[in-house]
This record gives structure tokens, C-alpha cells and sequence, in this order.
């Protein structure tokens, strides 16, 4: 990397592995939860992430230049931390309030990650770019807020009232 350009492209292009792994990640993790608010959360924000990988693909084609081969490590652990959530034996209760703490942490990467890309777009007098990214961010922290919801007006207290 020889520019901050350079770094852009390349933070751009983690996110869009990151995202794109997300694609994959959330029918499954919908599918592990019970409560069926909570699996409409992972439906509803599936359908945004479709949007946020096509909104990538256009700040790329604004920028003249396609993804970098690259896989995102960290996204890759945090998925393999959901599933991990996933696959154990337990209350189904207690498990999704597993789950909506495994997801909260992918929404905290996602908010960092765009959150500089935003700033490097902003630095390189790149506007647009910039606006994009920040619908995203917009979508990122209502996922995350969506999610806390859920936990503190009803998950939680199900999970709580099932192991009691």
C-alpha cells in the first residue's frame, strides 16, 4: 500500500468479503434461532446485506477498480463463533440470546470497518463514496440497535425464564 487510496481499495475489499461471507451466514444463523422475532432480524438484515455487497460494487465501479482477492479473516472467525453458538446442545432460549451476542459482534466490525473506510473516503475528497458508505453505517447501527431491542424486551428474559 503506497496510498491512502491504496488503502481504501483495500479496506473496501475486506468489507466485501466481509459482506459477502454475511450472505452465506445469515439464512443459517436464522434458522438456528427460536424466537421468531429474532429470526426475522437475520431474514430482514439478509436482505440488506444483499443491498450493502451492491452498494460496494458501485463505490468500486466509481473508483474505476474491482475487489482484491482477499478473504476476510476476522469475519470468517466471527461467523465461525455463531456457528459454533449453533451447533450446541442447550435452551433454545439461551441460544439465542447467544446468538443475538455472536451477531452484535459482527455489527461492531462491520460499524468499525465502515466507519474508517467512511473517513478515508472523506480524506481523498471522495463524496459520494462517502454517502454510500454511510448509508450502510445508518443500516449497521439500526441492525445493532434492532438487535439489543430484542435482547432486552424479550430474549433475555426468555432465556432467563427457561433456565430458572
Amino acid at each position: 500500500m503506497d496510498s491512502l487510496r491504496d488503502l481504501l481499495i483495500d479496506q473496501l475489499s475486506d468489507l466485501y468479503s466481509a459482506e459477502k461471507q454475511l450472505v452465506v451466514a445469515l439464512p443459517k444463523m436464522a434458522k438456528a434461532a427460536s424466537n421468531e422475532n429474532l429470526q426475522a432480524a437475520f431474514t430482514d438484515h439478509l436482505e440488506e446485506t444483499e443491498g450493502q455487497v451492491e452498494r460496494l460494487d458501485q463505490m468500486f465501479e466509481q473508483l474505476g477498480e474491482k475487489p482484491k482477492r482477499k478473504k476476510c479473516k476476522a469475519m470468517e472467525g466471527l461467523i465461525e463463533e455463531g456457528k459454533e453458538i449453533s451447533e450446541k446442545d442447550g435452551l433454545p432460549e439461551v441460544k439465542d440470546a447467544a446468538l443475538i451476542g455472536a451477531a452484535q459482534k459482527v455489527e461492531h466490525y462491520e460499524i468499525a470497518g465502515y466507519g474508517t473506510v467512511r473517513a478515508l473516503a472523506e480524506i481523498l475528497s471522495l463524496p459520494d463514496i462517502a454517502e454510500l458508505i454511510q448509508q450502510t453505517l445508518d443500516e449497521e447501527g439500526q441492525a445493532d440497535k434492532k438487535l439489543n431491542d430484542l435482547a432486552t424486551s424479550e430474549v433475555n428474559e426468555g432465556a432467563l425464564a427457561a433456565s430458572e
